[in-house]
C-alpha cells in the first residue's frame, strides 16, 4: 500500500467518524469539539507532543485521548507510511473516545429515574409489618382513581393532595412515613411520590409474607389533586364494584384478587401482619366474628362480603382459598397493572 498524503489523511478520518453511530448527527459533533477543545499544546518532549488540561489542571479521560490521537498524527507525519504498530494506537485512542462522542445525557435526570435497589432500601429503614397495610392501601388510593374513559387520575403521587378527602382518613400517617424515606432517597437521587408509593406497596407485600413483586420505575408526579368520586364506597354490592372495576380496566377477577389485599391490616382476616390468603377462607366461611366482649363484630367491609353474593367472584375466592401460589402470582400481575394504570413515564 503507497503512502497516504496528510490530506487525504483527513478526508479519511472525517469519513471514519461520521460513519461512527450518533457521530454523524450536528448534537454529537458539538459535544466531540466541546470536549477536544479544553485541551491545550504546551510543547514537545523527546519528539512526542504533551498535552495538558487547559482549565482544570489536570487531565479527562477526553484529554488523554485526545493527546493520543494527535500525537499520532505528528508521528505519521513524521515517519510516512503507517504500521501496523501505528493503526492499533489509534484503534486504542478511538476506543477510549468513543464514550465522550456519544448523545450528552443529562445525569442528574438519569439518576431520577432507573435505581430501584436505592429506593427500595430507603423503604425498608422506616417500613415495618404494623405500617405495611396503610402502606398498601395508599397504593390502592392512589392508583384507585384512574378512569379508562378519559384516562384520568391512577398512579401519579397525587394523593399526597387528597389525604382532607373522607375516603382518605388516616393516609397521612403513611404518607409522613414515606415522607422520612423520601427525604433519604432523594439526597441520592430523586424519586416521584408516585413511584415511591409502587415500589414501597410491593416492599409491604413483601415483608409481610407474600409474593415479591418487581415495579418499573419512571413515574412523573401530578402537580393537582385528582378528580373525586371516583374510589369505590363500602357499601356498593358485587355489580356495582363490576362496573366500576371495569371503568378502570380491571376484570372481575382482577378485582377479587387485588381485594385479597385486605387479608392484611386491622379488617379482621387472620393475622393483622401476615399477607396469606386467609382473606378468602374466612369469605367462604360466612360466619360472623365475635369480639372479645362477646358481641358480634363485622369482620371486613360491605364490599368483601359482597364478592361472595356474584357466581363469578365466588369462584375467584374459592380458586384463591384453596391455592395460594395462585392467589400470590395473580395479585402479583395485578398489582402491577394497578401502579401502572394512569402513570405519565418519563421519557429520558
Amino acid at each position: 500500500m503507497g503512502v497516504v498524503p496528510n490530506s487525504e489523511k483527513g478526508k479519511q478520518a472525517g469519513m471514519e467518524l461520521t460513519n461512527i453511530p450518533y457521530l454523524a448527527s450536528s448534537s454529537s459533533s458539538s459535544f466531540f469539539y466541546s470536549s477536544c477543545s479544553r485541551c491545550t499544546c504546551r510543547g514537545k518532549r523527546a519528539g512526542n507532543l504533551v498535552i495538558t488540561a487547559s482549565a482544570a489542571g489536570g487531565r479527562c479521560a477526553a484529554d488523554l485521548a485526545c493527546s493520543q490521537l494527535v500525537e499520532q498524527e505528528n508521528e505519521d507525519a513524521l515517519s510516512g507510511p503507517r504500521s501496523s504498530w501505528h493503526y492499533r494506537r489509534r484503534e486504542f485512542a478511538s476506543a477510549i473516545l468513543l464514550p465522550f462522542l456519544l448523545p450528552h445525557v443529562d445525569v442528574s435526570s438519569a439518576a431520577e429515574t432507573y435505581n430501584e435497589s436505592i429506593i427500595r432500601s430507603g423503604v425498608r429503614n422506616v417500613l415495618t409489618k404494623g405500617k405495611a397495610a396503610g402502606v398498601l392501601r395508599l397504593v390502592f388510593h392512589d392508583a384507585g382513581t384512574f378512569d379508562v374513559s378519559d384516562k384520568s387520575g391512577g398512579m401519579n403521587g397525587s394523593i399526597i393532595y387528597e389525604v382532607d378527602r373522607p375516603e382518605n382518613t388516616g393516609l397521612n400517617r403513611s404518607i409522613k412515613i414515606l415522607g422520612k424515606a423520601k427525604a433519604g432517597i432523594d439526597d441520592i437521587q430523586k424519586v416521584s411520590w408516585a413511584d415511591l408509593i409502587a415500589v414501597a406497596g410491593a416492599e409491604a407485600v413483601a415483608l409481610c409474607g407474600g409474593p415479591e413483586i418487581p415495579v418499573r420505575l419512571g413515574r412523573l408526579d401530578s402537580s393537582t389533586a385528582d378528580p373525586a368520586g371516583k374510589l369505590p364506597g363500602e357499601t356498593l354490592d358485587a355489580a356495582a364494584l363490576k362496573t366500576l372495576f371495569s371503568r378502570k380496566g380491571f376484570s372481575s377477577q382482577e378485582m377479587v384478587v387485588l381485594s385479597g389485599a385486605h387479608t392484611i391490616g386491622g379488617k379482621g382476616f387472620g393475622s393483622p401482619i401476615v399477607f396469606d390468603n386467609t382473606y378468602f377462607k374466612v369469605l367462604l366461611e360466612k360466619k360472623p366474628q365475635t369480639s372479645s366482649s362477646g358481641m358480634e363484630a363485622m369482620v371486613g367491609l360491605r364490599t368483601d362480603w359482597a364478592l361472595t353474593e356474584d357466581d363469578e367472584c365466588l369462584r375467584w375466592i374459592r380458586m384463591y382459598a384453596e391455592d395460594q401460589a395462585k392467589f400470590f402470582d395473580d395479585f402479583r400481575d395485578a398489582y402491577i397493572k394497578l401502579v401502572d394504570s394512569g402513570a405519565t413515564w418519563r421519557t429520558a
